[in-house]
């Protein structure tokens, strides 16, 4: 099993925040200027360039500036270890879930389904 570690820790922190989630859902269909980033956010520009720098420390977005503009864009491969992760915890848990019915099943304790 990959040791995931603290950076993965980061990252979910990073998601936990609704604004921080929905940055990430307009950069994963590509790069934007963080102007863009604000628009639809309720907030002044220095709490969005937070939220972005909570993002880059975790390694979910990195931001460069040409000129005037600074323009987002999401590392998928830091993405793709958090789907990693989840897709562990999944596997595990859908074969304990099985086990758990196989059990069940097998109990003589247990009604019948017919009987319910």
């Amino acid at each position: 099993m990959p040791n995931y570690a603290g950076s993965l820790d980061r990252v979910f922190q990073a998601l936990a925040d609704e604004t921080r989630r929905a940055m990430v859902q307009r950069l994963i269909r590509g790069p934007a200027p963080v102007s863009e980033l604000a628009r639809p956010l309720e907030m002044s520009l220095p709490a969005v360039m937070q939220h972005i720098q909570v993002l880059e420390a975790c390694g979910l977005v990195r931001s460069e500036k040409v000129g005037r503009v600074r323009t987002c864009r999401i590392e998928p491969e830091v993405l793709r270890t958090a789907e990693d992760w989840l897709a562990e915890q999944r596997t595990s848990w859908e074969w304990r879930l099985d086990r758990l019915g196989d059990y069940l099943l097998d109990d003589p304790g247990t009604p019948e389904q017919g009987n319910l």
